[in-house]
């Protein structure tokens, strides 16, 4: 099983059973309190159990191999689920949240906070900070040293999914702690109310966010720009090579990318590479002084030379997996 395909799987199986346990400790304090905050909470946690289904429907799937129909395989499988991932914690997570929060505003309404409600919001912290850090130390071995922002930007967007979703339960449960208090002793709803659309506020800008980055990759976004480069290096290097033109790149999966490029042969490199030493004039000295013999010459000359670039491009694509084994599919055309 790949790598790149499996990679994401830890942080969201640690999430959605984080995330199921609590969701019935919420839903229990909902209906003890009454609290339109721990109803946020307790919608909150059911869109992110949907939703690591979702991803975990997405990781599965994209470990089915290549055929005839996807040569390159169901990469895109993962990024697909993780869309609709998003889109669900934007209408069920958010848009529940929102309108409930609302309707309590406008409605009115006592909480009554007690100390079960308390220890389930502590509980939730403790459990949604540990699959935070599990995320984030994912995010962080795949990472190579990279600076966190760069992670984010480059990284596998289901375990971004994760620490996102759990970053903002952490500060969701904080929100609901702070709004049920001041409901409590103010003895005002509005409080309440407040922190309820808060939360569904802050789930709304973070689903927009990861539908916007799976978005990038379903479209084929280009690879990391230092990789593209030095892939275009590594193909300059060769003395047969001339110039590099056209190049382009996408990502297919994570840690998975396709090049293709056109290049300009230099003809002088190979010719030189083709008759080492003494080995020209030694087929000068073959050719005699019959024009047959030297015919043959011609199209022995000739019937080398595309397989002598064949085989020079095919060094250089050894060396770029050698080096970058996340390139997988190389396509270097002569110009």
């Amino acid at each position: 099983m790949r790598q790149g395909k499996t990679r994401g799987f830890l942080p969201v199986l640690a999430a959605l059973a984080g995330n199921t346990a609590i969701a019935v400790l919420k839903w229990v304090g909902f209906f003890m309190t009454g609290s339109g905050a721990m109803f946020s909470e307790a919608v909150h946690s059911v869109a992110d159990i949907l939703n690591q289904i979702f991803l975990m429907v997405g990781i599965r799937r994209s470990q089915k191999p290549s055929d005839g129909d996807y040569p390159y395989g169901y990469a895109g499988e993962r990024f697909f689920w993780a869309v609709l991932s998003a889109c669900s914690i934007f209408f069920l997570g958010s848009g529940v949240t929102v309108y409930h929060g609302i309707a309590v505003l406008s409605e009115g309404g006592a909480v009554h906070a007690n100390p079960f409600a308390i220890l389930v919001l502590v509980v939730s912290l403790v459990v949604e900070s540990g699959t935070f850090l599990v995320a984030l130390r994912e995010l962080r071995r795949h990472g190579k040293g990279k600076p966190l922002s760069e992670i984010l930007e480059e990284g596998d967007p289901t375990t971004i999914a994760v620490l996102y979703e759990d970053g903002l339960a952490v500060v969701g449960v904080l929100v609901a702690l702070g709004s049920i208090l001041l409901s409590y002793f103010t003895g005002q709803s509005f409080w309440d109310a407040v922190g309820s659309i808060v939360i569904g506020a802050l789930l709304g800008i973070m689903a927009v966010m990861l539908i916007a980055k799976n978005r990038s990759f379903l479209i084929r976004r280009s690879v990391p720009e230092d990789i593209a480069e030095r892939v275009q290096e590594i193909i300059k290097s060769d003395s047969a090579i001339e110039r590099v033109l056209d190049f382009k790149s996408v990502v297919i999966d994570v840690g998975m990318y396709h090049v293709k490029c056109e290049v300009e042969v230099n003809g002088s490199a190979l010719m030189r590479d083709m008759y080492r030493g003494k080995a020209l004039r030694n087929a000068f000295g073959d050719i005699g002084t019959e024009y047959d013999d030297f015919l043959r010459f011609c199209v022995d000359f000739a019937d080398r030379i595309p397989r002598m670039i064949g085989t020079r491009v095919d060094e250089v694509e050894r060396k770029i997996k050698e080096e970058i084994p996340e390139v997988r599919h190389i396509d270097i055309e002569v110009n």
